[in-house]
């Protein structure tokens, strides 16, 4: 996929390039696992549904869709990966570190215990991070690479927005599901000023268009880990990321720069994502 336009905050000075990335691979797979007669899937396929670890369902032969995601972030330049994963996780870990082992860019691993929302696994990533900055992106999602090149170049903290209309049309996503995505606020300095979740129709219609939605591909400093410990439980009973980024700005006065972009991020959310992102991804050769 090739990205068509970014439109870059002004004033963004370039810096050291960021090297580390964090991805967030500890969730349930709650929908992943519930059974869809319409989503045809072979038994290699149907079995990593089944398990709810969406990021090692097979795209290619042997090869799971984190190769891919792995594969797009040295492609970016990235050269250490953290995989946040539960206990009961081994079989990822067995992947990564025995049976296909990436050769361009290193993994990790970090246990998050209990899965206590995004802010948590986030946390969990702690001693890996150190004090430099760091991606942080979804296992089931598929990011451009050149956005990830440009959240290592900016200076500071920043998070990459993608453009609604854009993904109703190039993405893999049902124009109703991305119609449920949380949109983000951008001051008139580019910096990020508010995540919407689930936001009104009252809401959207202030906002405008285009409106760019928040796809959990961020590029955070050391000062995330202070506001995730800050935060308190959601009404779901989760520690939530975009709680946390908002108790940066608000709290701590972290400034988070705006990249704004035309170009689609598949997902892997439902049984029904699976055929059309193994079309999208199958003509690709990951190398990680």
């Amino acid at each position: 996929m090739n990205i068509r336009v970014i439109v870059f905050t002004e004033g963004i000075r370039c810096m050291k390039r960021v090297e580390k990335a964090v991805i967030m691979a500890r969730g349930l797979g709650t929908r992943m696992r519930q059974a869809d007669a319409s989503a045809a899937l072979d038994e290699s396929r149907s079995a990593a549904a089944d398990s709810g670890v969406k990021a090692m369902i097979p795209i290619g032969v042997g090869r799971p869709f984190l190769d891919y995601v792995l594969s797009a972030l040295a492609d970016a330049g990235y050269e250490r990966a953290c995989l946040i994963i539960g206990p009961e996780h081994e079989n990822v870990r067995e992947y990564f570190s025995v049976q296909s082992p990436p050769k361009r860019i290193r993994v990790e691993f970090a246990v998050q215990e209990r899965p206590l929302g995004t802010a948590d696994a986030v946390a969990a990533s702690r001693q890996f991070a150190g004090n430099d900055r760091f991606l942080l992106l979804n296992s089931d999602n598929y990011y451009p690479a050149r956005a990830l090149e440009a959240l290592s170049e900016l200076d500071g903290a920043g998070v990459a927005l993608f453009d609604r209309d854009r993904m109703v049309e190039d993405s893999n996503i049902p124009e109703d599901r991305i119609g449920k995505f949380s949109v983000a606020e951008v001051d008139n300095n580019g910096n990020l000023r508010r995540i919407h979740e689930k936001p009104s129709d009252e809401i959207l219609r202030a906002m405008g268009v285009p409106l760019w939605i928040n796809m959990n591909c961020w590029l955070f400093s050391p000062a995330i880990f202070e506001a995730c410990r800050r935060i308190d439980l959601s009404e779901r009973g989760e520690l939530e990321l975009t709680t946390a980024v908002q108790y940066a700005i608000d709290i701590l006065g972290e400034r988070f720069a705006a990249l704004k972009l035309r170009d689609a991020v598949l997902d892997l959310s439902n049984r029904s994502d699976i055929a059309p992102v193994v079309d999208r991804l199958l003509k690709l050769n990951p190398e990680p």
